[in-house]
């Protein structure tokens, strides 16, 4: 998906409204790699690609507090 920026738009936070947690903003840097020549304050209009993400597997086993 595509957004656009807003005034005062950084990064990390369209990834907070986008995605509602700020945890892959360097994927999406990734995705949109000539934004790193940008200032942090997006210039207003600037297309951002929002990729799909992945949900994490969990690693290990389940710990359960209670049998």
């Amino acid at each position: 998906m595509q957004i656009i920026s807003q005034q005062g738009d950084t990064l990390d936070l369209m990834c907070y409204r986008f995605y509602g947690h700020t945890q892959n903003v360097e994927t999406v840097l990734e995705a949109n790699f000539k934004i790193a020549f940008l200032p942090p304050i997006l210039p207003i209009g600037t297309l951002v690609i929002m990729p799909d993400l992945v949900p994490a597997s969990p690693s290990g086993s389940t710990i359960q507090l209670w049998d």
